[in-house]
């Protein structure tokens, strides 16, 4: 019976921290990216896979929360509002972001191992520029998705 009182705030509220600690996540996520590239930039053959790993495991974090936590979240919200529009919406950009979680899981596998990392190291700054443009393409996506599937059922008082 409490359960059916709960306000949009109280209901809703832990969606909002969940997208809040998960655009902190999206910002670490750049930060690293952009001293990965600075790194390129200075002088590749000193890149270490220890940094590329630290920023694959930024990348595959932030991927795998989207993935396991902020987009189930979103389609609850939206079932709970019985908003069929916003449903259809979210299965038509979770396809277009399956694109880019491929490109990424691709990235991960081409540095997963020492030999491969070493292999691969010349072709990393021409993979941070692939990865930048599916990112940029990812986060229009995703804020897309978090504007029409959670902004749009807030109440106007406060929680976004």
């Amino acid at each position: 019976m409490l359960e059916d009182c709960k306000t949009a705030r109280e209901r809703w509220g832990g969606v909002h921290q969940l997208i809040d600690r998960w655009l902190e996540q999206r910002q670490r996520l750049l930060e690293v990216w952009s001293e990965l590239e600075a790194s390129c930039d200075a002088e590749l053959e000193a890149v270490t896979k220890e940094r590329i790993d630290g920023f694959s495991e930024t990348l595959m974090d932030y991927i795998s929360a989207g993935h396991f936590e902020v987009y189930p979240q979103l389609r609850e919200e939206a079932r709970a509002f019985d908003d069929s529009e916003a449903l259809v919406l979210a299965d038509r950009l979770l396809e277009r972001l399956e694109m880019s979680t491929e490109l990424v899981l691709s990235f991960d596998e081409d540095y997963a191992s020492t030999g491969s990392c070493a292999q691969n190291l010349t072709r990393l700054p021409a993979w941070l520029e692939r990865l930048k443009k599916g990112l940029t393409e990812r986060f229009s996506l995703e804020d897309h998705l978090i504007q029409r599937l959670h902004a749009e059922h807030t109440p106007a008082t406060g929680v976004s």
